[in-house]
């Protein structure tokens, strides 16, 4: 076994789908920005994993080939909200096990404006079973699928733990003041908490218009190698992945509990997989990139990842120790409610933060001190990755 180097990362900036480029275009940047990164050409790319949801059967390929035409293998990737760390799961994989020494992970989209819907109605949907549990607990909605899920998780934890909807809106608050600092984000005004409430209903009483993520395009890459690959090229090997766990679901995600349905289950065992084999306590981890698709999920997914007792994200925001100068800063990037959230693309942008935190690389959103670093992806249906970087100098200590 291999230990697998992340040696280059590259991100575009993220748009709405009014202002979107070709994904072939936004990819190809991508693309390129992680192999200048990582000081390579494309040549010496032996797999590809490409991933996205909105395009045609072979986008990756159409997208590979913006870049080169060696002839390597080009694999598509489709998990939900999930894929782009699905995608750079594969690529550790197949470096940690020597099928090659060299990998692109890619993700892209271009998406359309509005909410989330499925494409096919002819068929059965993968969410039906995750959407009867909503309405078993809830009743039939007219809400679109993301909301009436993450929306009924978000008012059945307010109910087990007696927390009002400001504790959400806090969360809204928070990214954007984190985005602020992020060229490549796609919403860096700031907002007050009351603002956040005083925006559209979207899911009563815990989700405005402002504590949902927005349809996004863009794309993001990373660049997976050996440390015998890196070591024979020179490279900045100084991030590694030091722990990496995927999860599906199991029966606890239809007994009726919509946060489990909506990924704390898949959530929690990831993240007890990824510590169990690192030897890292969540408490050890000062800069997490999480899955904040909805503000409810980056409350739910506190806990789930140990970063906060059973109820104690309230506590957990009061504190301040989700943002600079508390035990974790969470969404430096601005996450998903304020970045965007390009599902093919997320994962990887997710990496490309970490990546760029652990080397010191990203300026006033610097988290300083940061040795190692926790990524959260989620995708319904359902997938979660939780991945752990560590630095060189973690690995000298």
């Amino acid at each position: 076994m291999s230990a697998a180097v992340v040696v280059g990362a590259g991100m575009t900036a993220f748009t709405t789908p009014k202002r979107a480029r070709p994904y072939t275009e936004a990819a190809a940047e991508a693309v390129r920005q992680a192999l200048q990164d990582a000081g390579l050409d494309y040549d010496a790319v032996q797999q590809v994993y490409a991933g996205y949801v909105y395009g045609d059967s072979t986008s990756g390929q159409r997208a590979a080939y913006e870049v080169g035409l060696t002839g390597v293998p080009v694999i598509n990737v489709n998990n939900n909200c999930a894929t782009g760390s699905t995608a750079l799961f594969l690529a550790r994989q197949a470096v940690e096990g020597g099928a090659a020494d060299c990998v692109l992970a890619l993700g892209f989209e271009q998406m359309p404006p509005g909410a989330i819907s499925e494409a096919f109605a002819d068929r059965p949907s993968p969410l039906q079973p995750f959407l009867e549990v909503a309405d078993r607990r809830h009743g039939p909605s007219g809400a679109p699928l993301a909301l009436r899920l993450f929306g009924g998780a978000g008012r059945d934890y307010a109910e087990t733990y007696g927390v009002g909807p400001e504790m959400f809106a806090q969360i809204a608050v928070k990214a954007r003041a984190h985005a602020a600092q992020n060229p490549a984000a796609v919403f860096r005004d700031a907002v007050t908490t009351e603002e956040v409430m005083a925006s559209p209903m979207m899911f009563e009483p815990v989700l405005t218009r402002l504590q949902c993520c927005p349809p996004t395009c863009g794309a993001a890459a990373a660049i997976v190698v050996s440390e015998a690959f890196a070591r024979r090229r020179g490279l900045n090997a100084g991030v590694r992945i030091r722990a990496q766990a995927m999860t599906t679901d199991c029966v606890s995600s239809f007994d009726g509990d919509m946060t489990a349905a909506v990924g704390a289950d898949l959530t929690r065992r990831a993240a007890e997989a990824v510590f169990g084999s690192s030897g890292v306590e969540p408490a050890d981890v000062p800069v997490v990139e999480l899955h904040d698709c909805f503000t409810v999920n980056e409350v739910l997914s506190y806990e789930a990842l140990g970063l906060a007792p059973p109820g104690g994200a309230a506590r957990m925001i009061a504190d301040g120790d989700n943002t600079y100068g508390g035990r974790h800063v969470v969404n430096p990037s601005g996450g998903l409610l304020s970045k965007g959230h390009p599902l093919g693309a997320t994962g990887l942008a997710q990496c490309f933060e970490l990546v760029r935190q652990l080397r010191g690389q990203v300026g006033a959103r610097q988290v300083d001190g940061a040795q190692l670093a926790l990524q959260h992806n989620l995708g319904l249906g359902g997938a979660c990755v939780v991945t752990l970087y560590e630095s060189a100098a973690s690995r000298r200590t």
